[in-house]
């Protein structure tokens, strides 16, 4: 996954990415997985609600000032479709942000109110370039100032030996709290149970979470750990000075890549008849590689 985020961020230099401007004053931002999350970490300072495919009508039938539906969706399909679909019989305008200009969904939303954003082919699931296109798109970092900490301050980095470890807990800066279910999510696409983990902030950190112990990398990012785990059992990495959203998952999924390089490829054994499977939920063709 390495090569997905440096050629994201390569993709990113090359191609412009259209500015996100939408003037609802509190729309309910609806998205999948990741890009729920994504939908969180762009409209975290607005007054949006929140919703995923399984509670977004409960949303739109209980909060009334709601005046419209922000569909956050890399593919355009699979549940899209259906959630702009009740939101127009519910009365709501949408706008879509997407990277398909042949999304299922954009059949409900006006040209206007279509943000497509660029990608690279990459593994299904892997949504490296697509939402850290919209990302970028929003905070307007530069992805050619990320590309180069990453390869002067993490590739120089001595990691220790990761397959040692089945168990990681890293640990974040709290103002980019709006990762934590990125990070979550990809850990399960690309390990499912095989390899235990945990993000949360540095100032959740002083809760209970770490009541049982465990045989743990604890990793920290832009902040030293000196509380958490054993002394030789933390890592402790960089961050760009001024960080955005952009570069704190560039160098997470990074790590993450690293991780997945030293242990066995669990996702590359399985995505195929994954993506079989999700095909017939979706009544759609899901390649393992998504063009």
């Amino acid at each position: 996954m390495d090569a997905a985020v440096l050629g994201a961020l390569e993709l990113f230099q090359k191609e412009k990415l259209p500015r996100i401007e939408i003037l609802y004053k509190r729309p309910l931002v609806v998205g999948s997985g990741n890009a729920e999350a994504t939908g969180r970490i762009i409209f975290e300072d607005t007054d949006a609600v929140f919703a995923s495919e399984s509670n977004f009508e409960s949303k739109l039938k209980h909060v009334p000032d709601i005046d419209g539906v922000i569909l956050i969706s890399a593919s355009g399909g699979k549940h899209a479709p259906i959630i702009a679909k009740r939101a127009k019989e519910l009365g709501k305008h949408v706008s879509l942000i997407t990277n398909n200009s042949n999304a299922p969904a954009k059949e409900f939303v006006e040209n206007k109110d279509l943000f497509v954003f660029p990608k690279n082919r990459e593994p299904y699931t892997y949504n490296t370039s697509t939402y850290m296109g919209m990302i970028l798109g929003h905070t307007r970092e530069n992805p050619k100032e990320i590309q180069s900490f990453i390869e002067k301050y993490i590739d120089t980095i001595s990691f220790p030996d990761l397959s040692l470890y089945s168990s990681y807990f890293f640990i974040i800066p709290p103002k980019f709290s709006g990762i934590i279910r990125m990070l979550q999510v990809k850990f399960i696409e690309l390990f499912g149970r095989r390899i235990a983990h945990d993000v949360e902030t540095s100032e959740y950190m002083k809760h209970a979470v770490t009541v049982v112990p465990s045989d743990e990398l604890f990793v920290s990012f832009g902040e030293e750990n000196t509380t958490w785990g054993e002394p030789n059992k933390r890592l402790q990495l960089p961050l760009p000075e001024n960080a955005g959203y952009a570069a704190m998952m560039a160098i997470g999924y990074y790590v993450i890549a690293h991780i997945q390089k030293q242990h066995p490829p669990y996702f590359k054994e399985n995505i195929a008849l994954y993506a079989e499977k999700a095909s017939k939920i979706f009544g759609s063709e899901i390649r393992p590689i998504v063009e």
